[in-house]
């Protein structure tokens, strides 16, 4: 079955086509710097054909939640090599997701004087801050042109760290809600300037990310995450032809890079709309269907023999299978996730999930 067969993307070597959806779990503590929690629950899950990381971010201005990882300062830097060589120890290859929050934070989590997103307009709700206690949604500072410029920048820093701290690539948080998808919905982003009002103007700054991470790090090592119309956090993109048109758009911005890959959560893969994305930017394609229900291997093995996908991104499972690949594989039962266990600072829903062979040791 090609789901379980090996694939290059770029100069990323994926020893099957699973891939570990990027996934929040807030246990960096308080500085971001990955610990040894985060070192053994990344090795134990190295047999994936590639581990996408948690969103991480580039700068202290984009943290948008208490326990999220950076990749900003040297000992984040350094507790992110602890990780990557656990992963390349046991045989993975593991690219980290760069994640800015944009205007989904609040001062007191990022602990800077602003936050900041493509127009000064709150995101809905509530967020949870580090003492346990809610807050609305501030609003944000509205980066000015040269500042959108500058947030480029901070993004090529944070791939170069990234490499430096040995991760095989990076992907560009494009999706859910956050700033580069916050600059791609006419509704978050009300700019009049060359990053607002067209699909082009609205997705240059996405494209303009990846093109500069692409020309410092190489392409082959960039890949960027989208979500068109998952309609979260008050990026919502409800007008069919701005969607196509806006992604279209990135797509044809991202076509002349040679990136590593494209990454789409959307419910239906086969879509139009996500094969349009997939054709035009050119690039080996993971998606992950999990929009709204969890990804099954039944699914996954059908995505790629249909080839409308070239890997498939799973969350959930992954979270409770470290060893998914190998239960896949062989159509073994899965562990039932946990999931008020997902969010908190412990091994407890993280690192003690059983593998098969520890289902099978016999107690002494």
């Amino acid at each position: 079955m090609k789901l379980f067969e090996p694939a290059d993307f770029g100069a990323l070597h994926l020893r099957n086509r699973i891939v570990m959806a990027p996934l929040t779990r807030t246990r960096a503590g308080a500085q971001g710097i990955p610990n040894d929690l985060l070192v053994e629950h990344y090795r134990q899950r190295a047999g994936m054909g590639m581990i996408i990381t948690e969103g991480t971010w580039p700068v202290q201005e984009g943290r948008s939640y208490p326990g999220q990882p950076g990749i900003e300062t040297d000992e984040q830097v350094a507790g992110w090599r602890r990780v990557t060589d656990a992963v390349h120890a046991e045989g993975g290859t593991i690219v980290m997701q760069l994640m800015h929050g944009g205007r989904v934070s609040h001062t007191s989590i990022s602990e800077t004087p602003r936050i900041v997103g493509p127009s000064a307009i709150a995101a809905p709700g509530q967020t949870h801050l580090a003492d346990g206690s809610k807050a609305d949604m501030p609003v944000p500072h509205e980066l000015t042109t040269a500042e959108v410029r500058e947030a480029v920048q901070g993004f090529v820093q944070a791939a170069r760290n990234a490499i430096a701290a040995g991760l095989d690539g990076v992907e560009v948080h494009g999706a859910n809600g956050y700033l580069v998808h916050e600059f791609l919905s006419p509704v978050s982003n009300t700019r009049t300037d060359e990053y607002g009002g067209s699909p082009e103007n609205r997705a240059r700054f996405a494209v303009e990310v990846t093109t500069a991470i692409a020309e410092a790090i190489g392409a082959d090592r960039v890949g960027i995450r989208l979500s068109p119309q998952h309609n979260i956090q008050g990026v919502l993109e409800e007008d069919d032809a701005d969607v196509i048109a806006t992604y279209t758009a990135v797509a044809e911005g991202l076509a002349p890079l040679g990136l590593a890959f494209v990454d789409v959560l959307q419910a239906d893969v086969t879509s139009e709309l996500v094969q349009t994305i997939r054709r035009t930017a050119g690039a080996p394609f993971i998606a992950n269907s999990g929009f709204s229900s969890v990804t099954t291997r039944d699914e996954a093995i059908a995505l790629l023999d249909s080839e409308h996908v070239d890997a498939v991104a799973v969350g959930r499972p992954a979270i409770a299978n470290p060893d998914l690949a190998l239960r896949w594989e062989q159509d073994e039962e899965l562990n039932e996730p946990r999931p008020e266990l997902f969010y908190g600072a412990s091994a407890e829903g993280y690192t003690d999930y059983p593998t098969l062979a520890e289902l099978r040791t016999p107690v002494a």
